[in-house]
């Protein structure tokens, strides 16, 4: 028996508009970086830094996602429990008086 899929409502519209912001900071703070009147040594440690920044973004959220699907897995696995234990549960049985 397979279980259905969580799917969360996220919509074409809402996707397109993340990424977009995105590249457009990203893109921004790029042109941002080369336009700034310093050396070439502190723009390679202010494009270190953003990379940095970018990189650890993607791993938090990828962290926050792994832990929000692990509750989820729990949940569904707690909700076959007390599932599995309604039903084998008779109301119509006999029980001591």
């Amino acid at each position: 028996m397979t279980t259905p899929s969580i799917q969360r409502p996220t919509t074409t519209a809402f996707f397109v508009q993340a990424a977009l912001s995105f590249g457009l900071s990203l893109v921004a703070l790029m042109i941002g970086i080369i336009k700034l009147p310093v050396g070439p040594w502190e723009r390679g440690f202010l494009s270190l830094g953003l990379v940095f920044v970018v990189s650890s973004a993607f791993t938090l959220a990828k962290c926050i996602r792994d832990r929000q699907e692990v509750a989820e897995v729990t949940n569904r696995v707690d909700k076959a429990r007390i599932d599995k234990i309604l039903i084998e549960q008779d109301l119509f049985k006999p029980g001591p008086v």
